[in-house]
């Protein structure tokens, strides 16, 4: 097995009814049922959808998970609103009417928090069943707000991009982000600008006429937390957040390298489940056609 997929195994969270492709909830759903059946399983995590939405979820994905067995069933990561007691009461009434079925499982809950206060306000609302990642500012230093997460049992999440130029952060806020999770040992996850591999430029939406901004690469961020674990100081891993050459990554079946450093399928799984744990993206089929034009996923297994 190519140790691409160690890399990014169910670490794709499909976020399709958000921008830029902002679907409709029965074509997201749609697709994700598909994807779940696809060749690229084995890359696919969550879906995303907003609290106020998971009746409407509901009725979407009602035929298709009255075909699922109860050992693989749909995971959903629910996004909070501006009112996080509705939105958890939405959750529970999910859980109820779900009761009977273990088809589908609310087992992931994201909410934003910009202050000690604000993150032990959400803690303490949201029940130990559900994983919590809060989504934090980085613009000023994130440590003492990712020590508070990490003290509560939560895990943090990290916004890096938009479809305005504005809503990208700098190299230097991310990179301190990433090396400020490894240092509390906390799992963090990532959403917005991040369906394409490598960092370069590329259009902010799917519009003929959009503007373009220079945009992380999913590849740098799984690699620069990978290797901040396995002791990378921060000159070296900017240049690797901001990489934009194919060339510069070497994959075998054993490791993944990135100019002369290496790391083992070991190190890669440890990342996985205690660095970044996945990113969300609008597009699912993307991140895998673009890795698969690199030459990175050479063991790629093409539809009949």
């Amino acid at each position: 097995m190519n140790a691409i997929r160690n890399l990014l195994a169910a670490g794709i969270d499909y976020a399709g009814l958000f921008p830029p492709a902002g679907l409709d909830m029965s074509s997201a759903v749609r697709n994700y049922a598909d994807y779940r059946t696809g060749t690229d399983a084995w890359a696919l995590g969550r879906f995303v959808v907003p609290a106020s939405r998971l009746d409407e979820f509901e009725r979407a994905a009602e035929q298709h998970i009255r075909q699922l067995s109860s050992n693989r069933p749909w995971q959903l990561s629910v996004l909070a609103g501006a009112d996080l007691a509705s939105d958890l009461q939405a959750v529970t009434g999910f859980h109820q009417r779900r009761s009977e079925t273990y088809s589908v499982a609310a087992d992931t809950f994201e909410a934003k928090a910009s202050s000690k206060r604000g993150i032990e306000d959400v803690m303490r609302a949201v029940p130990d069943t559900l994983q919590t990642y809060i989504e934090i500012p980085i613009n000023r230093d994130p440590y003492p707000l990712l020590t508070t997460i990490a003290g509560l049992g939560g895990r943090a999440k990290v916004r890096t991009g938009g479809v305005t130029e504005d809503a990208f952060p700098s190299t230097g806020d991310l990179l301190r982000f990433i090396r400020g999770c490894v240092q509390a040992g906390i799992p963090f996850k990532a959403t917005a600008g991040l369906h394409h591999p490598l960092r370069a430029e590329y259009r902010l939406t799917y519009a003929p006429d959009s503007p373009s901004a220079t945009m992380f690469g999913f590849l740098n961020l799984f690699l620069t937390s990978a290797f901040i674990r396995a002791g990378m100081e921060d000159d070296h891993a900017a240049p690797l957040l901001e990489e934009r050459s194919p060339e510069a990554f070497q994959v075998t079946r054993d490791g993944i390298g990135w100019r002369s450093y290496m790391l083992d399928g070991e190190a890669l799984r440890a990342s996985r489940k205690e660095g970044m744990i996945s990113f969300g993206s609008c597009s699912f089929a993307e991140p895998l056609m673009e890795l698969e034009a690199m030459h990175l996923l050479p063991d790629r297994i093409q539809p009949a």
